[in-house]
């Protein structure tokens, strides 16, 4: 139980994310070619920005990723970093399919994102963790 946990600098921690990434106006781009060349730029820039990819998974509007991460990192750098590096990348490799579908360069992703912190536990075993304290 105590080895799922990370130790750095006096830190403890495990920290798991789920995040939705849709594609501008739901268009329906994340055909086999170009889903595996997005998941292959996530792979790269978990290497770069050192999180971990536990599972993920395209449809053809959305990926599904379930990361891992440090404490020192927030989501919403991650996400900016994955959204704006798997645009370019795809910018890069397929225009001429992107510009069939988006009058403006460097469109991809919606604006938002889904965000979902996950533990090993519930709400309510916390809960009543911290309620037996004291």
């Amino acid at each position: 139980m105590e080895n799922r946990y990370y130790r750095k600098n006096r830190r403890k921690y495990m920290l798991k994310v789920h995040v939705i990434l849709v594609t501008k106006y739901r268009k329906k781009l994340l055909n086999d070619r170009i889903a595996e060349s997005t998941k292959r730029r996530i792979s790269e820039l978990s290497q770069i920005y050192c999180f971990d990819i536990i599972v993920m998974e395209t449809d053809r509007d959305h990926i599904h990723l379930l990361l891992e991460y440090d404490t020192t990192v927030r989501v919403c750098d991650l996400v900016k970093v994955i959204k704006q590096q798997t645009t370019q990348y795809l910018w890069d490799r397929y225009p001429v399919f992107l510009s069939r579908h988006f009058w403006k360069r460097r469109i991809l992703w919606s604006d938002g994102y889904f965000a979902c912190s996950i533990g090993e536990v519930s709400s309510a075993t916390i809960e009543k963790y911290i309620v037996s304290q004291g």
